[in-house]
């Protein structure tokens, strides 16, 4: 027993001081935080309070662009042309070509091309507008002739009385004024076009540089994630935009050929409005080759129009499982659920023009952040892909 115990006098050995003596550096832990606005409620309130600040920031702003469409809505249009033609004013480079001529060739061939598709379309229409008239009187005759003898038991009274409300209603005052109102919105849609083709023109000369001077009040650090974010966002919104030209352009090549083939009138200018009825996602292309089925069935009857509606089932099967996901898929890793939804909000606040912007700009704003969060302060991400029209200078 005598071996166990420890003998007087000894003094303990350090380790087990430091065991059993407390460090002088240590310090308890402080007593949690006590008031009405520390507890779980209260934080909750706190943040429920700085969303809807953020939102009641967003929602001025959404307004405030709003006020400014004339100004706003050019310079989006010009942005995102200005990312899809980048590749051409860039080869022209390599070409030797200095940067003016360079960007100015490449805005000539692109407004050259815009310009001789609408003569084409203008033409097509001039030329069959007189066949597409009669077949459509044509047309009304057989269906009027349908509703008096039909099953549905329309007299000639009631078809009488609906031409004349027709009559009064685009006759009547509010029509007069929404056609004042559709010239003033004419003549501000050609200022917006002036507009645009001056930013259009300095964003492909001096995009980059414009970019620099946005992001110069960053810091260093800050500064090498912005480009890499602009660099990033440039190639979403090219490769967008290359690609829905690429999928519409399958699309009235197909219907189109259908037309002809068929012998439809308007076969062109049906073909071009489903080229530009394929930039609105989900709902573009389908709305346009409606409308190619209803002259079909005007024109050419039952069994044309059911064949043209088959041929555009059988566009936008390939367009939705094919091509999109190989073309564009990579550009827009969006949910169709997103799509839906930024389309309506486009929708609602510019009409047709925002339903075509909505789509890239949610696209462009999602991978901007996808970017900024997966790149550092200090910028060691890998670089992205090459081909984009913005390019980290060697300062940064």
């Amino acid at each position: 027993m005598n071996a166990f115990r420890r003998r007087p006098g000894r003094a303990a050995s350090p380790a087990a001081l430091a065991t059993t003596v407390p460090s002088p550096t240590h310090r308890p832990a402080p007593p949690p935080p006590t008031g009405p606005w520390q507890d779980g409620l209260g934080r909750a309130a706190i943040r429920s309070a700085q969303t809807l600040l953020l939102l009641a920031l967003a929602s001025v702003l959404v307004w405030g662009l709003t006020q400014v469409k004339l100004l706003v809505i050019p310079v989006l249009i010009a942005a995102i042309l200005a990312a899809a033609f980048s590749p051409l004013v860039r080869l022209f480079r390599r070409w030797g070509w200095p940067r003016a001529l360079a960007t100015w060739a490449a805005l000539l061939l692109g407004l050259g091309t815009l310009g001789v598709v609408l003569w084409l379309v203008g033409r097509g229409i001039r030329k069959e507008w007189p066949t597409l008239v009669e077949e459509a009187e044509r047309g009304l005759g057989e269906l009027e002739k349908f509703l008096l003898q039909g099953p549905l038991g329309i007299t000639e009274e009631q078809i009488a009385s609906a031409r004349e409300s027709l009559t009064a209603a685009l006759t009547s005052d509010q029509v007069q004024s929404g056609a004042i109102t559709g010239a003033t919105a004419a003549a501000e849609g050609v200022a917006g076009l002036l507009l645009g083709v001056v930013v259009l023109f300095f964003l492909m000369k001096d995009g980059r540089s414009i970019y620099g001077f946005l992001i110069r009040p960053l810091s260093e650090e800050r500064q090498a994630r912005a480009w890499r974010v602009g660099n990033r966002s440039v190639g979403v919104l090219g490769g967008y935009v290359r690609g829905t030209a690429i999928v519409a352009l399958v699309d009235a090549v197909v219907i189109g050929a259908a037309l002809v083939i068929l012998r439809v009138p308007l076969a062109l200018p049906l073909a071009t409005i489903v080229f530009l009825g394929a930039f609105v996602p989900l709902i573009g292309a389908t709305v346009a080759g409606i409308l190619a089925t209803l002259v079909a069935l005007v024109t050419n009857g039952p069994t044309t129009a059911l064949i043209v509606l088959v041929v555009v089932i059988a566009v936008n099967q390939l367009e939705g499982d094919l091509l999109a996901p190989v073309v564009i898929g990579r550009a827009l890793a969006l949910h169709p659920l997103a799509i839906l939804l930024a389309l309506t909000a486009g929708t609602i606040l510019s009409g047709i023009i925002g339903a075509l912007l909505a789509v890239p700009i949610t696209a462009v704003a999602w991978a901007a952040i996808t970017e900024w969060r997966a790149t550092g302060d200090d910028g060691t991400a890998p670089l992205p892909a090459r081909g984009r029209g913005l390019r980290k200078p060697s300062s940064a």
